[in-house]
C-alpha cells in the first residue's frame, strides 16, 4: 500500500454567477487592498471587470495587473511583483486561465518572500507565510486553482520550472461556469484535453494512492462525458460546470500523485517550437498510454469501463490500445493535430527534445521507467 498524507487546503465555491460573491469571500480574510492578476483576453471578455465590480461593491480597493502571457515567464512574474510592491496588497486574486493563476502564485512568492523565481524551483522553498489567494478560473484545464504549484518558464533558458509550496495553495477556488462560456472553441479544446490528461496520468503514477485515485476517477468521468458536449454546444452551462469540476478534481489529484511522461514530453515541444501546451498533450498522450499499458493494462481497463458500451466507444477488452484510440478520437473531434510532423517539428531534432524531456520532473513519476531513449521512441511514434 502506498503511504500518503492528505489535507484539502483549498475551499471550493461553485455555481453560476458565484463570481458576484468574490468581494464577500475576500473580506473573510480581512482584505482591504486586492491585486487581481489577469490577462488581456479575459479583460476584453469582461470577466475581469465582473471580479473587480464584486470586490469594489464590498468596499475593497483593487488594482488589475493584466500583463500575463499565454505561458507565464519570470519576466511576467517580476513585472507583476513590481506592481504589487507599489500597491501593497493584502490579498491576491488570480482571475483567468492557468497562466493568470500561476503568475499570481509567482508574484506571491516574490512579493512575500523576496528573491528570484528560480529560488522557488522545487518544493517547499518559501521562506515565510504568503498572502492569501483566491483563484477564479475562466477555463477548465490546468487545475492550478487546486494546486500548490506554479509553472513558470525561465525567460532566458525557456525551461519550465515547477515551483511548489503548500503555503502557495489558493485559500479559495471560485468556479463559475458562466466565466467559461465566452471561450473560443480552440481554447476549450486545448484546456479540456489538458484536464483529460491530468485525470489519466494521475491515475497511474508511481505516487497514486487511495485519495488521488478517487479524484482521478471522478475527474475522468466528468471530463470524458462533457468534453465533446461543450465543443458541440458551447452554451451548455451544465457541461461547462462539469468540465470545471473535472479540471478541479484532476488538479487535486495532481497535488496528491503528480503527473507522468506525457507532460515531460509536452514541455520541450512548447519550449522549442512554441506548440501550445494542449496540442502537445494531445500529440503525446495516446502514445504514453500505449507505452504504460504494456505494464499496467488493468488500470487503463478500469478507466475504459466508464466509456465502454457507448456508441463508438471501444470495449474494455481493448485495454490500453482502446483507451489510446478513444483519446485520439477525442482530439480529432476537437480539431487537434495527431502527428508531430503536422506541427513542423524537425525530425532531426527529436533526440534533443528527448534529452530535454528526460530532465523534466514529471517523468520521474511515470509508472513505467522513461529515460532519453524511451522518450525518443515515444516522439518517433508520434511523428
Amino acid at each position: 500500500m502506498q503511504p500518503f498524507e492528505y489535507q484539502l487546503t483549498t475551499r471550493l465555491v461553485f455555481g453560476p454567477n458565484r463570481v458576484e460573491q468574490l468581494g464577500e469571500l475576500a473580506k473573510e480574510f480581512g482584505a482591504q487592498r486586492v491585486l487581481i492578476v489577469s490577462d488581456p483576453g479575459i479583460v476584453k471578455a469582461g470577466h475581469t471587470q465582473r471580479g473587480v465590480a464584486a470586490l469594489q461593491s464590498a468596499g475593497l480597493e483593487t488594482l488589475v495587473d493584466a500583463n500575463v502571457g499565454e505561458n507565464p515567464t519570470t519576466q511576467h512574474v517580476e513585472a507583476g511583483t513590481a506592481v504589487a510592491r507599489e500597491f501593497k496588497p493584502d490579498l491576491i486574486v488570480g482571475l483567468g486561465g492557468g497562466s493568470s493563476m500561476d503568475c499570481a502564485k509567482g508574484i506571491n512568492f516574490l512579493y512575500s518572500c523576496g528573491g528570484r523565481m528560480q529560488d522557488y524551483w522545487g518544493i517547499g522553498k518559501a521562506t515565510g507565510p504568503l498572502l492569501p489567494m483566491i483563484a477564479v478560473p475562466t477555463t477548465a484545464g490546468t487545475g492550478s486553482e487546486a494546486q500548490s504549484f506554479a509553472l513558470i518558464s525561465d525567460a532566458d533558458t525557456h525551461v519550465k520550472m515547477a515551483c511548489g509550496d503548500k503555503r502557495a495553495a489558493c485559500r479559495i477556488a471560485l468556479l463559475d461556469p458562466t466565466l467559461t462560456v465566452t471561450q473560443p472553441q480552440r481554447v476549450t479544446a486545448l484546456t479540456g484535453i489538458d484536464a483529460v490528461a491530468h485525470a489519466l496520468e494521475t491515475y497511474v503514477t508511481t505516487k497514486r494512492n487511495f485519495m488521488s485515485i478517487l479524484y482521478s476517477r471522478e475527474a475522468w468521468r466528468l471530463l470524458e462525458t462533457n468534453f465533446t458536449q461543450v465543443l458541440r454546444d458551447p452554451n451548455d452551462l451544465e457541461a461547462r460546470g462539469a468540465m470545471q469540476l473535472g479540471a478541479f478534481l484532476a488538479g487535486t489529484a495532481i497535488e496528491n500523485s503528480m503527473l507522468g511522461a506525457t507532460h515531460a514530453l509536452a514541455n520541450p515541444l512548447t519550449a522549442h517550437y512554441n506548440v501550445p501546451h494542449g496540442e502537445a498533450i494531445a500529440l503525446m498522450l495516446p502514445h504514453v498510454i500505449r507505452y504504460n499499458g504494456a505494464v499496467h493494462k488493468d488500470w487503463y481497463c478500469e478507466l475504459l469501463a466508464y466509456v465502454s458500451g457507448r456508441n463508438g466507444a471501444p470495449p474494455v477488452s481493448s485495454g490500453a490500445d482502446g483507451l489510446a484510440d478513444f483519446i485520439s478520437q477525442m482530439s480529432a473531434t476537437a480539431g487537434l493535430p495527431a502527428q508531430l510532423s503536422a506541427r513542423g517539428i524537425d525530425e532531426a531534432k527529436l533526440p534533443t527534445l528527448a534529452e530535454d524531456a528526460a530532465k523534466q520532473w514529471t517523468g520521474t513519476f511515470n509508472p513505467r521507467k522513461v529515460g532519453a531513449a524511451e522518450l525518443l521512441e515515444l516522439y518517433r511514434a508520434a511523428y
